[in-house]
C-alpha cells in the first residue's frame, strides 16, 4: 500500500474499520481495547515508498539461497562509564511473564541526562551523552535463537556493536539484519549533517571511527537482505520526529540491497516490542510461506490476547491490546515471499 499526506503519519493498522462501541474498562487498563475493530484484525499491511518502488523490488534478482540467517548489532556503549551503570548482559524484566516492571518506553531519543533530543533546546550534544538501550541485547539474542543463528559469530552487542564490525562483515551473505540503537537526525549531535545510526563510541572501543553509521556509509554497504529491522527508535515516522531517519536511513538501506524494512512510527514500550519482534520471527520460521506482514499480524494478534504487562507486584498492570504496544510497527517494502 502506498500512502502520502496525513495518512503517511500513522500506522494504518490502528485505523478502525467501523465505529467502535464504548466498552467498560474493567480492572485491567486497556483491556476494553480488545473490542475495537482495528484494521489489523482484518488485514496484513505492507507499505511502499511509491508505486515505482514496487516495480524496482520485483525486478531484483532472486536472492542467494545459501545466505546465512542473521546478523544483529545492538546495545552499543556510548561512554566508558556506561558498562558500570548498566551491564551489557542485563536482560529485560518481563520476558518470562513473572516479574515485570511498569510501562517503560524505549526509543525516545534522549541524552543520558534525560534531555530529549527533539525538544530543540539543547545547545550541544555529543555521542557520549546518548542513553544506552540494554534491553535490545536480549531482543536480538532471542531473534538470533529463532533464526538458528550462531550468537558467537552473528551478534555484536555492547562494546562489540561498532561501525567496524558492520563494515568488516560480508552483509550480502545475511538474510536478516537487525540494528537496535538510536537513529539520529542532522543536528542531533554536534557536527552531524546527515541521518545516522549510533554505535559504540571510539572512547570505548579504541577504534579510529566516530561511532556513527551515516547515510553515506550505509550506501556503500552491499546487502542482499530479505529484511532489515531498525529497532528502538521511531524510525518510520513520515514527518516530524524521525522523518529524516526514514527518508534517509530507510531509503539508504533499500538502495544498498534490502528488500524490506521493519520500522517503528513512534517510540515503543519495551516489553511489548520484545514480544512482538521475537514473535514475528518465530512465527515466520514456523510458517515460511507467510509474508512479513502476515507474520507481523499474527504476532500482533497474539500480543493483543496475551495476559498483558505484569507489574512488580505480579499483577496485570495493562493489556497489550492498546495500540501504544503494537501500533508503531510497520513493514515497508517487499513481502518476503515469491
Amino acid at each position: 500500500m502506498v500512502v502520502n499526506g496525513p495518512l503517511d503519519q500513522i500506522p494504518l493498522a490502528v485505523l478502525p474499520t467501523r465505529q467502535a462501541t464504548s466498552v467498560p474498562g474493567g480492572p485491567v487498563r486497556f483491556a476494553n481495547y480488545r473490542q475495537v475493530p482495528w484494521m489489523i484484525r482484518k488485514a496484513a499491511i505492507t507499505r511502499l515508498p511509491s508505486a515505482a518502488a514496487l516495480l524496482t523490488l520485483r525486478a531484483l534478482p532472486v536472492p542467494d539461497p545459501s545466505r546465512e540467517p542473521f546478523a544483529g548489532f545492538g546495545d552499543p556503549i556510548f561512554s566508558p562509564a556506561q558498562p558500570h551503570e548498566m551491564p551489557a548482559a542485563q536482560t529485560m524484566a518481563a520476558v518470562n511473564g513473572t516479574v515485570e516492571k511498569d510501562i517503560a518506553i524505549r526509543g525516545i531519543r534522549i541524552s543520558n541526562t534525560g534531555a530529549k533530543l527533539d525538544n530543540g533546546h539543547l545547545a550541544s550534544v555529543r555521542l557520549a551523552q546518548l542513553c544506552r538501550l540494554p534491553d535490545t541485547a536480549d531482543e536480538l539474542q532471542r531473534i538470533a535463537a529463532s533464526l538458528a543463528a550462531d550468537p558467537s559469530r552473528d551478534l555484536f552487542l555492547g562494546k562489540a556493536a561498532t561501525e567496524a564490525a558492520i563494515k568488516s562483515q560480508d552483509l550480502s551473505r545475511k538474510k536478516i539484519l537487525a540494528f537496535a540503537t538510536h537513529a539520529l537526525l542532522p543536528g542531533d549531535l554536534d557536527g552531524l549533517t546527515q541521518p545516522a545510526l549510533a554505535f559504540s563510541a571510539p572512547e570505548v572501543t579504541g577504534l579510529e571511527e566516530d561511532g556513527l553509521l551515516t547515510v553515506g556509509e550505509i550506501l556503500t554497504l552491499k546487502l542482499d537482505a530479505d529484511l532489515v529491522l531498525l529497532s528502538a527508535c521511531d524510525t518510520g515516522a513520515g514527518a516530524g520526529s524521525g522523518h529524516e531517519a526514514v527518508s534517509g536511513l530507510g531509503r539508504a538501506f533499500f538502495y544498498s540491497g534490502a528488500r524490506a524494512l521493519l520500522v517503528t512510527m513512534w517510540p515503543v514500550e519495551t516489553t511489548s516490542a520484545y514480544r512482538l519482534t521475537t514473535g514475528l520471527f518465530r512465527i515466520r520460521q514456523a510458517n515460511p510461506e507467510l509474508t512479513w506482514a502476515r507474520a507481523q499480524r499474527r504476532s500482533i494478534l497474539q500480543l493483543m490476547e496475551a495476559p498483558g504487562l505484569i507489574d512488580t507486584k505480579g499483577v496485570v498492570a495493562a493489556s497489550y491490546a492498546h495500540p501504544i504496544f503494537w501500533g508503531p510497527f510497520v513493514v515497508i517494502g517487499a513481502s518476503g515471499v515469491r
